[in-house]
């Protein structure tokens, strides 16, 4: 097992390239540089850790510290001047874009068992298209009760009778024993807070 000692500004660049749950930053390098992750070892820390003083000197001289360096710095440098050659860099927001009109598919809306169903699927499809900016749903919540939460324990202190079910396999939990109607006004606060105007929000709704 070895260690190398990685600037701030690597380790935020690595970490912002983690594709899958417990990946480890000898595995996202792997990936960037191409390289086999047959037979890697399996101790092998999770984590890069960041650079000491003490040691910056040492780790300049390791070739494949040197090696990672010049890869990352490479596309980072790539992706500065796609950036700066872009005439809407104004116009392009922190949060993710999400295209609302992907949200609903007819066929897959048809398959799904009853109003609870239906309103899994649009919740999942959201989620799907959202990323990291599904947990704005966290903000939609009722009068002393939960509808969103991280745990399927957290719904059910709210409410014992919250019958909770999560979002495909996000992490997410939602109480799903409202009926049709307060399902609706649930999504469209949700689609709302993720950036949906509240007449598009409220049509996407009507679907479950």
């Amino acid at each position: 097992m070895k260690y190398i000692e990685i600037d701030e500004e690597l380790y935020r660049f690595i970490a912002s390239k983690t594709e899958r749950i417990g990946e480890s930053a000898s595995d996202i390098l792997r990936r960037l540089l191409n390289l086999s992750v047959e037979n890697v070892d399996i101790s092998l820390p999770t984590a890069i850790s960041q650079p000491s003083l003490e040691s910056e000197s040492s780790t300049n001289h390791n070739p494949v510290f040197n090696q990672a360096k010049a890869a990352v710095e490479k596309i980072i440098a790539e992706q500065s001047r796609v950036t700066q050659d872009s005439p809407f860099e104004e116009d392009i927001p922190t949060s993710t874009k999400i295209d609302f009109d992907a949200i609903v598919s007819q066929h897959l809306l048809s398959q799904q068992k009853g109003a609870v169903g239906r309103f899994m699927y649009l919740l999942s499809s959201l989620e799907a298209n959202a990323r990291s900016d599904f947990n704005k749903v966290l903000n939609v919540q009722g009068k002393g009760r939960l509808y969103f939460a991280r745990s399927k324990q957290a719904l059910l202190n709210s409410s014992k009778s919250s019958n909770p079910k999560e979002v495909a396999s996000s992490g997410f939990w939602v109480t799903t024993n409202n009926n049709t109607a307060k399902k609706q006004t649930i999504l469209t606060e949700v689609l709302e807070h993720l950036g949906c105007d509240s007449e598009r929000a409220k049509s996407i709704a009507e679907h479950i």
